[in-house]
């Protein structure tokens, strides 16, 4: 990155911290001062992570840039929605979506040891443990141990995705199959929201239409893995009633999806 685009990147995320945290100068002065760890704090929710910047990423990209589009997609949904986070990370999606919906029951899947203890540790203090279960733990098409690379507490790129990356330390993990995942959060998921990097491709084609029968609306981030494209995915979704209701292209292969049962506004 040139020393421009750097500088214009400093900038604009000043405004967003700014803008979308309660406690942005304080945010800035944790990055400044290189502070082990960070609080944000936005409305009612607290999100304490780690301070390196893959681990900042995620935060300001459901906080500051709102890459869900929560207010869009949570639209229509019942008054005690149950939401299933697939890649949880250290809890952002899952407690603003918690926040959002008072009487929504929350199901948090996070495989990375060192990121699911802030995952743990954010659900305590903000009060939901009592309605936000953490699950330490990967999602699959069936049970098993699955193989990722860690690289570090909070990184965005802890997955399959990065197995053999410089820096990247693989690890096992035990994963649960999303028929069993389903069956945990009652047999119906009002949402399923997953950015499991790069294993979205065995959970969503290697489990079958009829499991995916148990699902309402799922929003996704989809990335490029070698053998595997977008269109695979959905038209698996699409056998099992899922429509394709918006994409947001990044580059080549990678993206966020919408898919839906019933009709969402504009």
């Amino acid at each position: 990155m040139s020393v421009l685009r750097r500088a214009r990147f400093a900038a604009r995320r000043t405004r967003q911290t700014v803008r979308s945290f309660d406690n942005g100068w304080s945010v800035l002065r944790s990055v400044v001062t290189r502070a082990d760890e960070i609080d944000y704090r936005t409305g009612p929710v607290t999100i304490t992570g780690p301070n390196v910047p893959g681990a900042r990423v995620p935060v300001f990209e459901v906080f500051a840039e709102d890459e869900y589009a929560m207010s869009w997609f949570g639209q229509g949904l019942p008054d005690s929605p149950v939401l299933v986070d697939v890649g949880a990370h250290i809890g952002c999606f899952s407690l603003d979506f918690a926040a959002r919906h008072p009487g929504a029951r929350v199901h948090c899947y996070e495989p990375t040891p060192s990121t699911g203890t802030y995952l743990s540790r954010n659900v305590e203090q903000n009060g939901l443990a009592d309605r936000v279960a953490v699950h330490r733990c990967a999602v699959a098409a069936s049970s098993g141990v699955l193989v990722m690379a860690d690289n570090g507490a909070g990184s965005g790129h802890n997955g399959v995705l990065h197995l053999g990356e410089e820096g990247a330390v693989s690890i096992e993990v035990p994963s649960v199959g999303l028929q069993d995942v389903l069956h945990d959060a009652g047999g119906w998921v009002d949402v399923l929201k997953m950015d499991a990097e790069g294993a979205e491709y065995d959970i969503v084609l290697n489990a079958s239409p009829q499991v995916w029968s148990g699902v309402g609306r799922v929003v996704m981030e989809y990335h490029a893995l070698a053998g595997h494209d977008f269109g695979e995915i959905a038209s698996r979704l699409q056998e099992a009633g899922l429509r394709l209701v918006r994409r947001d292209r990044y580059n080549e292969g990678l993206g966020l999806a919408w898919f839906a049962r019933d009709e969402i506004g504009s």
